[in-house]
C-alpha cells in the first residue's frame, strides 16, 4: 500500500487575513514496509501533512494516493481507508473513554463493521502486540492503568482495525525513558512484521535507532529526504532550522574531527560502541 503525495498543498482559512499555508508543494512517495520519521520545528507542517495522508482533511491542491487510488476522489471508500490507515495522535490515552479495556480496544473494529466473532481475536492480537495481558486487563477500567499502559491500550485500539499503515504523532511524548524505550521497541516490531510506520517525533535518538528514512520539513516545505545518517550528516543545515543531532551522531562527528576512523553511517549506539571498542583494541595492540 504505497502512499504517494504529489505537489500537495494545504492552506488554512484561505482568502482571509489569517490565511496560512501549512503544507506547500510536497511530493513524496512512501513504499510498503518503510519506517519514515518526519521532523521539523513546531509550525513546519508535520501534523497537517499526516492528516492529509490519513484523509482527515482534504488538500487545497495536489493529490494523495494510497495503492494508486486518489483518496479524495468522489466515490472513494472512506470506510476502507479507515481500515487501511491507523492514526495515533499525541497523548492518545486522553481519548480513552469506554468502561473496560476490552471495549475500548474493540471500539474501532465494531465501528468499521468487523464481524462479532472476529472482534475478540483482534482484541487479543492487538493486546499481545502491545504486550498487554488480555486476561488480567480486559475487564479493568482503562483509567486504572499506568500512563504507559494507557498509551499502549490506546495504540492497541488502533491496531485492532489491522491497518497496513500506522501514522504516529509523537508516540513517546511524556513517557519516562523506560516507557519510551519499551514503546519504540514495540513500534519497531510492528514495522518488522510489515506495517508501514510514519512517525512524527522530536527525538533524534529515536529516529537514529529506528527509522530507515527521514523527511525534514521547514516552513511548510520538504527540505530533506533520505537515509537517516545522510540527513544527520547535514548537521549545519538542521541547526539552521532549529533541529539538533542524535547523541551518537554528535559523538561520531567529534571523533572524526579528531582524525578517528568512524564511518559516516554510525548513528546507532550499538554501532558506535563497536567502533570505540575497535579503536581501543587497535590502541592496545599498537
Amino acid at each position: 500500500m504505497p502512499i504517494e503525495l504529489e505537489n500537495l498543498k494545504y492552506t488554512y482559512m484561505p482568502g482571509t487575513q489569517f490565511e496560512t499555508t501549512a503544507v506547500d508543494g510536497i511530493t513524496l512517495k512512501i513504499e510498503d514496509g518503510e519506517f519514515l520519521g518526519i521532523i521539523g520545528e513546531t509550525g513546519s507542517g508535520k501534523t497537517t501533512l499526516i492528516e492529509l495522508m490519513a484523509g482527515l482533511i482534504k488538500p487545497t491542491s495536489g493529490t494523495v494516493r494510497i495503492n494508486g487510488q486518489d483518496i479524495n476522489k468522489k466515490g472513494y471508500d472512506r470506510k476502507a481507508l479507515r481500515r487501511l490507515v491507523g492514526v495515533v495522535f499525541q497523548y492518545p490515552e486522553h481519548q480513552l473513554f469506554e468502561e473496560t479495556v476490552y471495549k475500548d480496544i474493540a471500539f474501532g473494529p465494531v465501528k468499521t463493521g468487523v464481524p462479532e466473532e472476529e472482534i475478540e481475536k483482534r482484541v487479543r492480537r492487538s493486546m499481545r502486540l502491545m504486550e498487554l495481558d488480555f486476561d488480567g486487563l480486559k475487564d479493568l477500567s482503562p483509567f486504572e492503568l499506568s500512563g504507559g499502559q494507557k498509551r499502549r491500550v490506546a495504540i492497541a485500539g488502533v491496531l485492532a482495525t489491522e491497518p497496513k499503515i500506522l501514522i504516529l504523532d509523537e508516540p513517546v511524548a511524556g513517557l519516562d525513558p523506560s516507557g519510551r524505550s519499551h514503546l519504540m521497541n514495540l513500534i519497531g516490531r510492528l514495522n518488522a512484521e510489515g506495517v508501514t510506520i510514519i512517525m512524527i517525533t522530536h527525538s533524534m535518538d529515536d529516529l537514529a535507532e529506528n527509522a530507515r528514512r527521514v523527511a525534514v520539513l521547514n516552513g511548510a516545505k520538504l527540505i530533506m529526504d533520505g537515509e537517516p545518517y545522510k540527513v544527520f550528516l547535514r548537521g549545519g543545515e538542521l541547526k539552521e532550522t532549529g533541529l539538533g543531532l542524535p547523541v551518537v551522531a554528535k559523538m561520531a562527528s567529534m571523533l572524526r574531527e579528531r582524525g578517528k576512523n568512524v564511518p559516516e553511517d554510525v548513528i546507532k549506539m550499538d554501532d558506535f560502541e563497536r567502533c570505540v571498542e575497535g579503536m581501543l583494541k587497535r590502541r592496545v595492540n599498537d
